[in-house]
């Protein structure tokens, strides 16, 4: 059942953004793109989505051949509750239909308060109400098989025959993923964090690393020991390989075969191997490490405002989802071990 449902959202959603038309030089969308980037600083990613959300909007309302400038006076509340209705018919789940909702509202409220549109269709309309999920988090023997994994089968790869230059960068991606691997577990970043560190924002003699996180906002995040001791590893074996080919400097700190900056679609290609190796989840992905790395340090007693700032969380509401996990896993341990649980 799960499953079906499933692969009934994704059906969903690819309906949902074959309906989006071309990116159009609406006016209004520029002027909301300018602002989301000039004051409030939003991230590509960040703004990227907002934009899909409007021109789905578009493309219900208007039509996928519509040209802009588009009447944005016409949006009423029933143009609204047909977009929130076309949610549920997709399949799509009420997190997705909540963001959506969200990108609408701020766009309107936004061509409010320019003076474009007199109401905003989208305030006070009440939103799907969101499952409550409890993060998937490996356990502490689950971490060490995993960051564990690219070494062993580097090793195991040793028995085979490879070329020089294959069995150089073989021993540089093993050194590499483990640092990652230890990176995320030690730091609790995201995979865009981790992916855009570079050489100037490491520095292992005090042991932290400067993040850019969502928003562009920077945070130091400290490193431990094995995670340091993993990384200076890989950045010898990085600029050994970089030297032997004459490559200049290294463009970030983990790089690729080529010499270039890794992706996140590269570091998450890495980790399926890791995880069948390790005997885990295969649909575990780098966020599990984060969700780890937080519940961990609140189970060792950290505090949560602590938490929240080695997160890069800016409301102390999205961190506490960790205490939930944190006390589940109690409860678990005590039906286990209780007599009369």
């Amino acid at each position: 059942m799960g499953e079906r449902n499933s692969q009934a959202r994704g059906q969903g959603a690819a309906r949902l953004r074959a309906a989006v038309p071309p990116r159009a030089e609406d006016p209004a969308i520029d002027q909301f793109a300018r602002h989301l980037r000039a004051e409030r600083n939003a991230s590509d990613h960040t703004l990227a989505g907002y934009l899909s959300d409007i021109r789905q909007f578009c493309a219900q309302l208007w039509g996928a051949d519509a040209v802009p400038p588009f009447p944005w006076k016409s949006p009423d509340r029933f143009s609204a509750r047909r977009f929130l209705a076309s949610f549920q018919k997709a399949g799509l789940a009420p997190a997705t239909a909540r963001r959506k909702m969200s990108s609408l509202r701020s766009f309107f409220r936004f061509l409010v308060r320019e003076g474009m549109v007199k109401d905003n269709p989208f305030s006070g309309l009440q939103q799907p109400k969101a499952r409550r999920r409890l993060p998937r988090v490996l356990s502490r023997g689950e971490v060490v098989r995993l960051i564990e994994a690219p070494a062993r089968l580097r090793e195991e790869a040793r028995t085979k025959r490879e070329g020089k230059g294959e069995g150089r960068f073989a021993d540089y991606a093993a050194l590499r993923d483990t640092a990652i691997l230890e990176l995320f577990y030690s730091t609790g970043m995201r995979i865009a964090e981790l992916c855009g560190l570079t050489d100037a924002r490491l520095d292992l003699l005090s042991g932290t690393a400067l993040v850019r996180g969502k928003g562009k906002k920077e945070r130091f995040c400290p490193i431990g020991r094995p995670a340091a001791q993993a990384l200076q590893a890989a950045l010898d074996a990085r600029d050994g390989l970089l030297a032997e080919r004459g490559a200049g400097r290294a463009p970030a700190l983990f790089v690729n075969k080529n010499g270039g900056p890794l992706t996140p679609r590269s570091v998450e290609r890495s980790l399926k191997k890791y995880l069948a190796a390790a005997q885990l989840d295969p649909a575990t992905t780098p966020h599990v490490m984060r969700h780890s790395f937080a519940t961990h340090m609140l189970d060792a007693g950290a505090d949560l405002r602590s938490v929240q700032e080695l997160l890069g969380h800016a409301s102390l509401s999205t961190t506490q989802i960790y205490t939930h996990v944190s006390v589940e896993r109690l409860k678990d341990e005590y039906g286990k071990a209780h007599p009369r649980a």
